[in-house]
């Protein structure tokens, strides 16, 4: 009987280790059908899978010429070390990384941010850096509240305990961590013997790599180095705009002025290197798609007009003890073109540049407005031409006396733009805001007044952008409105202030009879021609672009012409004994503002506008010196007659 229990329960535990192998091998049977029919597509694809990789790098930027082909912005090469993060890694592995890579090379802090600072505190200072938080804190917050708790608590102190070393390490790793599909620039220019330390160590280094750029190369040093503008790596507020624009993060684009204005021709055309790897790791294919030279662009500015308006400058500047900067704006005021443009500045004892002055800084501009004021007096009806007013002090309740540097008497709007009279401008600012002299009453409505005198002036480009092909430009101060007197000082040129720019447009404005021009740096773009080196084919032109036609009678603007040409011509105009004898038959208007020398008493800006010929403008010009300490100063006249005769000698 046991016999037979015994063979029975083997037989029983025998089956169903026959049933749990049959049902093992039927799921494995089901497993493997599954696998043929219903994925083996989807395997087969995956085992043939490659990987595709691409390369980008920058093509040179486009060349910047002269007006007469000479070469300006040129480019030359230069060994960048490069990063990639190819392997995915982490913060802490690229902060290894960058402490090698500190080891052999040397590289700028300068763009380093205080925020850059935070973030490298608490990466190499965690323990420190979240002893700053609570407890309570802690289980509070997540983790980007504790982050961010933590940056505002990391002091001036804290950060003052990084030390030169790590501010290396921290700019190498800044620039490692800029998002991109590319590679990272950590540095260009690199030298011979960090480019041995580094190749020696490349075995080390995950993702970096040496490869050949460009970088600009200023022909001529400082001149125009301003306007030209700068090439550097994109703002992090513009990063968006220009990944949008199909950019990479690491791209180098131009980032002010002339740089950034044209950035889209001066732009090259990527080189691409595309890689297809296939599953075993193999390269499969290697395709090269060529990059192309960014579009060459040509300036309107004479290089050797450019040169010599700068000398001129600083000569000038050295000789008059009294002055610490002038500025100089040149242009063709019917086509806009700006021929030459010139900033200087004293610092110790150097005269250095500060040509982006002549867009950016704006001053109170003196009798050289008083064309815009007699035209606007015109044009409102308050005077015609020949008007008389009899040029004595003006006395106002609440406001010192208003005079001109003398009492010329009765004169009309001819001799009062020949002598620059006050006075004369005086009543056409009362007329204009109502205001009656005899009677002392009136100007009830100052809005009015002053929103009448800024329209016209803006006509001629006083007070509002030039337009001017550049990023951007300041338009100057306006003082609101304010009382009767401050209103007589507009229309003498001694309230709101204007650049040198826009004082360039205004003369120009009247020089081209009331037509007012776009100034402008492009003359074209075109083709590289890198056989030649010069510019190949024209592909885009600037055409002169009038903005507006000031909204007066063309005999009004003739009327202002002639007094102009008076100042310069007439027997007793403010700047004929400068230009007496010229052969160029100049127009023009000189302008004295005080000013408050910040101690109570008073320095002046020296201006002159002017133009030549009389009849068919070639040139028109700004000269403007600010916080001169004496009146009797002739700076400006002495630089406007030295331009002219510059320009005029050349022809």
């Amino acid at each position: 009987m046991k016999g037979q229990k015994k063979n029975k329960s083997l037989s029983i535990r025998l089956n169903i280790l026959f049933l749990i192998a049959f049902l093992l091998f039927f799921i494995l049977i089901l497993r493997l059908g599954f696998i043929q029919i219903v994925k083996g597509e989807e395997y087969k694809s995956e085992s043939e899978k490659t990987t595709t990789t691409v390369y980008a790098w920058d093509a040179p930027r486009g060349k910047i010429y002269d007006r007469n082909r000479n070469v300006l912005v040129d480019n030359e090469a230069v060994n960048t070390l490069t990063y990639k993060n190819v392997n995915g890694d982490s913060q802490n592995e690229k902060l290894e990384l960058a402490k090698k890579l500190a080891e052999l090379i040397e590289v700028d802090t300068e763009r380093v941010t205080e925020r850059d600072k935070k973030d490298f505190y608490i990466l190499t200072r965690k323990e420190k850096a979240y002893g700053k938080l609570t407890e309570k804190e802690k289980k509070e917050l997540d983790d980007d509240g504790e982050y961010k708790l933590i940056l505002e608590r990391i002091t001036d102190k804290d950060l003052s305990a990084l030390s030169d070393d790590e501010m290396e390490i921290l700019a190498i790793k800044r620039e490692m961590d800029i998002d991109s599909a590319s590679e990272n620039r950590i540095k260009s220019g690199l030298t011979l013997e960090e480019m041995a330390k580094v190749n020696e160590r490349l075995g080390e280094l995950p993702g970096i790599n040496i490869k050949l750029d460009s970088k600009r190369k200023y022909v001529n040093g400082d001149t125009l180095r301003q306007i030209f503008g700068n090439v550097g790596q994109i703002p992090e507020e513009e990063a968006k705009s220009y990944k949008k624009d199909g950019y990479e993060l690491s791209d180098l684009v131009g980032t002010s002025f002339l740089e950034q204005q044209y950035e889209k021709w001066l732009r090259g055309k990527k080189e691409k290197q595309t890689y297809v790897e296939g599953p075993t790791g193999e390269i499969t294919d290697v395709k090269i798609t060529p990059g192309e030279t960014g579009k060459d662009l040509v300036l309107t500015i004479d290089l050797d007009f450019q040169q010599k308006v700068d000398k001129i400058l600083e000569e000038e500047l050295k000789s008059e003890s009294q002055a610490e900067s002038a500025y100089a704006v040149v242009t063709n005021p019917t086509t806009g073109e700006i021929l030459a443009i010139s900033g200087k500045k004293k610092s110790g004892t150097k005269i250095v540049d500060e040509t982006y002055g002549t867009i950016y800084n704006s001053y109170a501009m003196g009798s050289a407005v008083k064309g815009a004021t007699v035209l606007t007096g015109y044009e409102t009806g308050v005077i015609s031409p020949g008007d008389t007013f009899v040029d004595e002090p003006i006395k106002i309740s609440g406001t010192p006396i208003k005079k001109s540097y003398s009492n010329m008497g009765r004169i009309n709007d001819l001799t009062a733009l020949e002598r620059s009279s006050n006075v004369y401008m005086f009543n056409i600012a009362m007329k204009i805001g109502e205001y009656d002299y005899a009677k002392r009453s009136g100007f009830r409505n100052p809005e009015k007044a002053y929103e009448t005198m800024r329209k016209y002036f803006s006509q001629f480009g006083l007070g509002i952008e030039t337009e001017i092909d550049l990023p951007k430009e300041a338009i100057g101060y306006n003082g609101g409105v304010q009382k009767l007197g401050n209103l007589m000082d507009f229309v003498i040129g001694q309230f709101d202030t204007y650049t040198p720019l826009q004082l360039a447009q205004y003369v120009s404005t009247i020089a081209n009879d009331g037509k007012r021009v776009q100034p402008h740096f492009m003359k074209e773009v075109s083709e590289p021609n890198h056989v030649s080196g010069s510019p190949g084919e024209v592909i885009e032109e600037f055409e002169p672009n009038i903005l507006n036609e000031v909204d007066m009678d063309l005999s009004y603007i003739e009327r202002v012409q002639e007094g102009f040409r008076l100042v310069m011509n007439g027997s007793r105009g403010t700047a004929t004994s400068y230009f007496k004898g010229v052969t160029y038959d100049p127009v023009g208007k000189t302008g004295t503002a005080q000013v408050s020398d910040g101690n109570g008493g008073y320095n002046y800006n020296l201006t002159l506008v002017g133009y030549a010929p009389y009849e068919n403008p070639e040139i028109a010009i700004s000269v403007v010196v600010p916080d001169v300490e004496t009146d009797g100063s002739s700076i400006n006249k002495y630089i406007g007659k030295r331009i002219l005769d510059t320009y005029f000698e050349k022809k």
